[in-house]
């Protein structure tokens, strides 16, 4: 029986530190990461598609400050990443898509000027850049336009690449 426990403990301890990352290089420290958004229409709604995103990082801080946006469009402008705190004991946090990956996070943020919260989901990427996926709602049937006081909206795969520069003001 103690063995069995051992063995038990041996096999926890090896499966919890293979869910532990360490992603501290993509902390950004002075620089930032900066990417536009992908050009298809189908990936691609409520943002134009001449608009780039720049991001700081901050590693040591994802569940209690890890980075700002800021958008050519004017939507963002150092509008800080906002973690859920409940996300961390959910298996959300554990999500899992696609290849070349190492770790998925999932944020909010509030864009100037509005009321409507955005998901902001952000994945480290093994090439050592970033994709961040903007999202909120879904459109209403047919309809062309939100209904009226709802914010419309949004989607948007931004693919970011570090650089050694901050963040445009």
């Amino acid at each position: 029986m103690t063995r069995l426990l051992g063995t038990a403990i041996v096999l926890f301890s090896a499966s919890t530190a293979v869910g532990c990352r360490d992603v501290t290089r993509f902390s950004t420290h002075d620089g930032s990461f900066e990417g536009q958004v992908v050009q298809g229409s189908f990936v691609r709604a409520g943002i134009a598609d001449d608009t780039r995103l720049c991001m700081t990082f901050d590693a040591d801080h994802l569940q209690d400050g890890p980075g700002v946006l800021t958008t050519t469009d004017g939507r963002f402008t150092a509008t800080p990443l906002r973690p859920i705190p409940q996300i961390w004991h959910d298996p959300l946090s554990t999500m899992s898509f696609g290849d070349g990956r190492i770790q998925n996070l999932v944020y909010v943020a509030t864009p100037n000027g509005e009321n409507a919260d955005v998901m902001v989901v952000l994945s480290l990427m093994q090439s050592g850049g970033i994709e961040v996926r903007v999202l909120r709602g879904a459109p209403q049937g047919d309809a062309a336009a939100a209904p009226i006081g709802q914010a419309p909206p949004l989607f948007g795969l931004f693919t970011l690449e570090k650089r050694h520069v901050p963040c445009a003001p």
